[in-house]
């Protein structure tokens, strides 16, 4: 396999994180200009400022001095909500806020400074049941934020119990649907092959790439926990499918967000659990690294400046994940300074 030196990316994305950099020490805005409709919040903010650590994180660039490392601590502890202990921004649910900030708190070896209580009565196995059932599983993606970030928020916070992390598994094994590898049981598997999310068929209003993205949320929950997939086969066929049949959204590969992450982690990590078509895996994921870094690499020659999602830190965090997740599942393709290092891999969330 050719070597894919991304070098260039990883200068610009750095440069992109200083220049949101705040006056307070650990403190990021998540945007550096307003949008049409007014409402961005151009300070602190907490995507702003968890994904600035995530991405200095990932790039082995997260070093400091125990000055700084209390600044940044200090910062994201002052965005908890001390009556619920949640963490609470519009452009998110506040379990997904609320994991995310934790989960970068991890990150700096803290923890919260409340109880998450709103999230407690959840780890009663009859109620975590009855939330997990009432997720829209027509609505996989977006709900998946809830259904990992449940687990996620409890993990992170050092609130979760042995009893809770058994009943959670439980339900997900056996809500695991058969033919596509994800969840949930009788949703997935009516979902099309589709990549036009205005397509109605089976029952489903949504694509398969869908509850791959939501899938990819409880992924990470199972590798965090070194918990089996129920059919990592599956996924890895479904994986496979909507690549060569380009039924994943018309920017996949060509943007920056999440989307690969979720596509590289979903059939990689599937792939450790299995020799299903292990070499087509391989060939499948340097195609698409190949294709990805080339955009990448194209638009930091100077489009990058103005590009509406690389100046957003939580977009950008997830092409960062991507890459590194792309770098550990291809030995000695990707080529960077410093090894990057996946979050995903020392705690849960993104």
């Amino acid at each position: 396999m050719e070597k894919l030196d991304i070098r260039p990316v990883i200068k610009v994305i750095r440069e992109t994180v200083d220049n949101h950099a705040l006056e307070q020490t650990g403190a990021y805005c998540r945007w550096l200009w307003q949008n049409e409709a007014g409402n961005r919040n151009l300070g602190v903010n907490e995507y702003g400022c968890a994904d600035a650590l995530n991405i200095l994180y990932t790039l082995n660039d997260f070093i400091c001095d125990e000055q700084t490392r209390q600044a940044r601590i200090q910062v994201l502890q002052s965005l908890q909500d001390e009556k619920t202990g949640m963490f609470i921004e519009p452009t998110h649910h506040r379990i997904h806020t609320t994991a995310h900030c934790l989960a970068t708190l991890e990150l700096l070896d803290a923890k919260p400074l409340y109880p998450i209580r709103e999230l407690h009565p959840y780890m009663e196995r009859e109620a975590l049941f009855a939330f997990l059932d009432s997720l829209d599983w027509s609505s996989p993606w977006p709900e998946s934020h809830r259904g990992a970030g449940i687990y996620a928020a409890l993990v992170n916070a050092g609130e979760m119990t042995e009893e809770f992390q058994r009943n959670y598994f439980e339900w997900m094994w056996e809500n695991t649907d058969p033919e596509t590898g994800f969840w949930k049981r009788g949703y997935a598997n009516r979902a099309l092959y589709s990549a036009d999310p205005n397509q109605r068929g089976g029952g489903t209003p949504t694509a398969v790439y869908t509850y791959m993205a939501g899938g990819f949320h409880f992924m990470f929950n199972h590798e965090y926990a070194k918990m089996p997939l129920r059919y990592p086969e599956k996924v890895i066929d479904s994986c496979i499918k909507m690549y060569k049949e380009k039924a994943v959204r018309d920017d996949f590969g060509k943007g920056i967000g999440f989307l690969e992450v979720d596509w590289s982690y979903c059939i990689n990590r599937a792939s450790r659990q299995t020799a299903h078509r292990n070499a087509e895996v391989k060939e499948v994921l340097y195609d698409f690294a190949r294709q990805y870094t080339g955009y990448l690499l194209e638009l930091v020659q100077g489009e990058h400046k103005t590009n509406e999602r690389f100046n957003d830190l939580h977009l950008l965090f997830g092409c960062v994940c991507a890459l590194a997740e792309l770098q550990e599942a291809l030995p000695g393709v990707i080529v960077t300074e410093k090894p990057l290092r996946l979050v995903l891999n020392r705690r849960p969330f993104i």
